[in-house]
């Protein structure tokens, strides 16, 4: 007599074997890849004095990275399914960390320049590429939870990176001569190169050629994941789809407002008051703490009721009256907190439900080149707002207008998040319909 096995703990069994193998694993990666990208913010409490950099020129070498990461991006996804995501992800971790070490070098404006460019260029690829690889062991209903998961890595390393940075700047100034933002640059980048290494172990391209899992389970994975995923896309068909530049103009919005944190908020709680690097270190993780608890919540409710768009739009509108509040009361420093926390995690939160959605409509392997230019348009928004605060901040003595600009970006952004209407086929295989 045969045991009937109920599909849907075989599934539930299955999925946990794929979490505890995959998401710790991508989530640490990304996390030193977030800080190996942003580390520059409280570089810049030491390096601007050390190197006469002014808030202008910081700015565009914050942003910079940026530039070399959006030309180089589509190309690296375009390869990700001929070469296979376990030597792509490598690639890219292992040489990033080797160029972000290379940033203790850094003793011009055109050096610093020049190695955030080349680290944005090594880095490329990464984030869409590690999305598109989770399309191929997650099928869309469960995208919203593992999205969630794995972009944790911005929130947690702004909660420990800043720390971490405070006290390796601290702890490590004038050891061998070096200053202690070298010395951070240097520590913080060699887990790239490690993780990089442990990838070609850790990873397999895809649930079919993966040895850690049984024939029996390969195939239940791939009649999930096969199911309702409709007509598959040309590269060519995503380039002339308005809907990809539609969700691109959208995640463009969300990016500017993302990094103005991300490279601003240790220099707005310095002007706000707050001594100290390792006080400025303390205080910038309360932010992410609030992120990292929105964006369990949010995407939870997302995938239950199977709904991103407004999970997208009205967190993007919350994230910009949240910058607002922080400049109307930035000389009272518990109430700018508030607001720079609320506006965090709402812009994470937008910016984490936000990745479902290409997802659900671009469909094979072309998808990797969809995500990709949709990241490409959007992190523009990564050079922008810094380069453009930065100047703000040059002229004006604060960082105020620059961070008003960045609202109305958000409230622009929601408008548009909004305006993304889900595609009736989308909705077939579904009870509860996104609206």
């Amino acid at each position: 007599m045969h045991r009937c096995i109920n599909p849907s703990s075989e599934l539930t069994a299955i999925y946990r074997k794929i979490d505890w193998r995959l998401l710790p694993f991508l989530l640490l990666c990304y996390v030193v890849a977030y800080l190996d990208r942003v580390n520059v913010g409280f570089a810049k409490l030491q390096m601007q004095s050390d190197l006469n950099l002014s808030d202008a020129a910081y700015g565009l070498g914050a942003g910079i990275f940026f530039v070399g990461y959006a030309l180089f991006e589509t190309p690296s996804n375009l390869l990700l399914p001929r070469i296979g995501a376990r030597k792509t992800l490598s690639r890219v971790m292992i040489l990033w960390g080797i160029t972000s070490a290379c940033m203790l070098f850094v003793e011009s404006e055109r050096s610093f320049y020049l190695l955030r460019l080349l680290l944005g260029i090594f880095e490329a690829g990464f984030a869409p590429g590690m999305i598109f690889y989770l399309t191929y062991w997650y099928g869309r209903e469960r995208l919203g939870r593992v999205m969630a998961i794995v972009m944790l890595a911005g929130p947690l390393g702004g909660m420990f990176g800043a720390p971490l940075s405070a006290w390796l700047m601290t702890t490590f100034a004038g050891v061998h001569g070096l200053a202690g933002w070298q010395w951070m640059f240097f520590l913080e980048a060699m887990p790239a190169v490690l993780l990089g290494v442990i990838a070609l172990k850790v990873l397999s391209d895809k649930p079919a050629v993966a040895p850690w899992l049984s024939a029996r389970e390969k195939q239940v994975l791939q009649a999930h994941i096969g199911e309702g995923q409709g007509k598959h896309h040309s590269f060519a068909q995503v380039l002339k789809d308005p809907r990809v530049y539609l969700m691109a103009a959208g995640y463009f919005c969300l990016i500017c407002g993302i990094y103005s944190m991300s490279f601003w908020l240790p220099s707005i709680l310095k002007d706000a008051g707050v001594q100290g690097v390792m006080q400025i270190g303390l205080y910038s993780a309360i932010p992410y703490i609030g992120a990292m608890a929105g964006m369990l919540i949010f995407s939870r409710t997302s995938d239950r009721f199977y709904e991103r768009r407004w999970h997208t739009a009205v967190p993007a509108l919350i994230g910009a009256i949240g910058l607002a509040g922080s400049v109307v009361y930035k000389d009272h420093l518990g109430l700018a907190l508030a607001f720079l926390t609320l506006a965090t995690s709402m812009m994470w939160v937008a910016y984490t439900v936000f990745w479902a959605i290409p997802s659900q409509h671009l469909k094979g392997d072309a998808a990797a080149g969809g995500i990709a230019v949709i990241n490409t348009i959007g992190l523009t928004g990564g050079f922008i707002s810094p380069t453009l605060i930065g100047y703000a901040k040059t002229a004006t003595d604060n960082s105020d207008s620059g961070l008003l600009i960045m609202a109305v970006i958000l409230v622009i952004g929601a408008l548009i998040l909004a305006a993304n209407r889900p595609q009736p086929a989308q909705q077939s295989t579904h009870t509860t319909q996104p609206i």
